[in-house]
């Protein structure tokens, strides 16, 4: 179907609405009701009675007439532009005018407005030639009695006519319209006939596949396809076409201009039976690069699934058992991946030291960072028992490797189990706190040193010993479960996490920190996570 063959099939599927809008235009000149109708006349004539005549004979047959009269070109031309007139009467000869030249006048304002010659005698090839020069009929005054069934008649034929102007410019601008969406549609529009013959396709063929319009214009639109899908999606098509289905969809893959394959999903809409169109519409979406998106997120996906199964496995299994003390730790990245650690170390002397560790940002860089902070962590705690010397070595190691916008803090938590004592060492870390058994904090474990990999050679103290007894809990933790905001921008909080910890006592050191992670979760209302947190809780019994 060429474009001048689709301007046509518009036009013939919009026949049905101009015959309706002509049909409803002449309708409204019907007066069921037997109501008078106004009516405003101009009345080209140079006697004042013969046009009053003719508006009484007008008021007789059942108008309400207004009227102006004028007998030169000047007068009708002022009335013209100034007044809506429904009719014209005019008069053949006038001293300074005429009826040939009222046409003349009324043609150059392209109004359209019923002209009738009322004249007291012409000949038969006068009037005919001013009917051929546009007017609507001519009355011999001596005889007036069509007068009024010739005004009616060329009132209901001008409606129709501005009825039919109308229709003709709606439908004008609806095939612009839909010209101008097809024209500009990212999809293909494509119209088959019965045998899948391309009898119309959309200028989106070249945006697409490369090809003009005539590539395709007359050709079997499945030859296009890649060798492999043409029989599958040609028979798919046909057997849906066979099924009598109105609507359908298929997938395939199409050669490019470049000889390059395209996915194509293409929606069916069968009109053959339709005499506008009689062809099988299809709206063609070329979803290549989303096939493309949407693979690379899966693979991306699992990519980020493996890297996160991987840092699980960095943290510890287990905690340590020992005798007198309940310990557990977790942590939750906000990405895949995230750059908090926390592990449960034996050092030189035999002691146990508990560690928490905090990377400057989540995601992949971290968690890269993280891991070989660890590595260096658990060789320098098997080669030192002095939680400063294990943070000044550390420092200097990963000061090597992390840029100027990357830092890490740390908290050391060396525990005695035989004598019940602490000590404890940080570089730059968030608080760690001893609660006693009613709740309160009995000891605020506040940073000894700056982060790590700022400055070189850095020194770091140790605090302690701090004395346990029996009810005491000790927290680590990273910044992030304190600074987790909820809807209004509030943040969590050290307190709430002392307070939920307090609260929950009773329970084992691993139900506490899932507590605490399942406040916290509530807390954001289920906000996306913003930073990567954990905790390590150690309960004296």
């Amino acid at each position: 179907m060429s474009k001048q063959g689709f301007a046509k099939t518009s036009e013939r599927f919009n026949l049905g609405k101009l015959k309706a809008k002509m049909s409803e235009a002449t309708d409204q000149l019907k007066d069921t009701n037997g109501a008078k109708l106004p009516l405003s006349v101009l009345v080209v004539e140079d006697s004042e009675f013969d046009a009053r005549m003719l508006v009484g004979l007008l008021k007789s047959g059942g108008f309400i007439p207004t009227f102006k009269r004028v007998e030169t070109a000047s007068e009708m031309v002022e009335a013209l532009n100034h007044e809506k007139w429904e009719v014209i009467l005019a008069d053949y000869n006038l001293p300074e005018f005429s009826a040939p030249k009222a046409l003349e006048v009324l043609r150059n304002t392209k109004l359209d407005i019923p002209f009738i010659i009322v004249s007291g005698g012409i000949g038969e090839d006068t009037a005919v030639a001013a009917m051929r020069e546009g007017a609507n009929d001519y009355l011999m005054k001596g005889n007036l009695a069509r007068l009024v069934p010739a005004v009616e008649r060329e009132l209901r034929d001008a409606a129709v006519r501005v009825s039919r102007r109308k229709a003709i410019k709606e439908l004008r601008e609806s095939e612009m319209r839909h010209r101008t969406l097809i024209e500009n549609a990212s999809d293909i529009i494509v119209v088959l006939n019965s045998k899948g013959v391309v009898s119309f396709i959309s200028p989106a063929c070249e945006k697409v596949l490369g090809k003009k319009e005539d590539d395709f214009i007359g050709k079997d639109w499945f030859q296009f396809a890649e060798e492999s899908f043409r029989l599958k999606i040609k028979n798919e098509y046909f057997r849906s076409l066979s099924q009598k289905l109105v609507s359908f969809s298929f997938e395939g893959r199409f050669i490019d201009a470049n000889g390059d394959s395209r996915v194509l999903d293409a929606t069916a809409q069968n009109l053959l039976n339709d005499e506008a169109i009689e062809g099988v519409v299809l709206n063609v979406r070329d979803v290549t690069e989303r096939l493309k998106s949407q693979a690379a997120i899966r693979d991306s996906a699992e990519e980020f699934r493996v890297a996160r199964e991987i840092q699980q496995h960095l943290f510890p299994k287990q905690a340590p058992i020992i005798d007198g003390f309940d310990i557990a730790g977790a942590s939750s990245p906000a990405a895949a991946t995230g750059g908090d650690y926390f592990d449960y170390l034996k050092t030189t002397d035999g002691q146990l030291v508990l560690a928490v560790a905090d990377v400057s940002g989540h995601g992949a860089g971290p968690a890269m960072l993280m891991a070989e902070t660890r590595a260096y962590l658990r060789l320098l705690v098997r080669n030192r028992h002095h939680l400063g010397d294990i943070l000044a070595r550390a420092n200097n190691m990963v000061g090597e490797d992390v840029g100027k916008d990357r830092f890490i803090t740390m908290h050391l938590v060396k525990l005695d189990s035989k004598s019940k004592m602490i000590a404890h060492s940080s570089s730059g870390h968030t608080p760690g706190y001893i609660i006693g058994e009613k709740g309160q904090i009995k000891s605020k474990m506040k940073r000894t040193g700056i982060a790590l990999g700022v400055t070189p050679d850095a020194p770091y103290e140790v605090e302690g010993p701090l004395k346990l007894v029996k009810g005491d809990i000790i927290i680590l933790l990273t910044d992030g479960l304190a600074e987790t905001p909820n809807s209004e921008g509030e943040l969590f909080g050290a307190q709430r996490v002392i307070d939920e910890l307090h609260r929950n006592r009773s329970l084992s050191a691993a139900e506490i920190v899932n507590s605490v992670f399942k406040m916290v979760a509530d807390f954001s209302q289920g906000a996306e996570q913003e930073d990567d947190y954990t905790m390590i809780v150690a309960k004296v019994l």
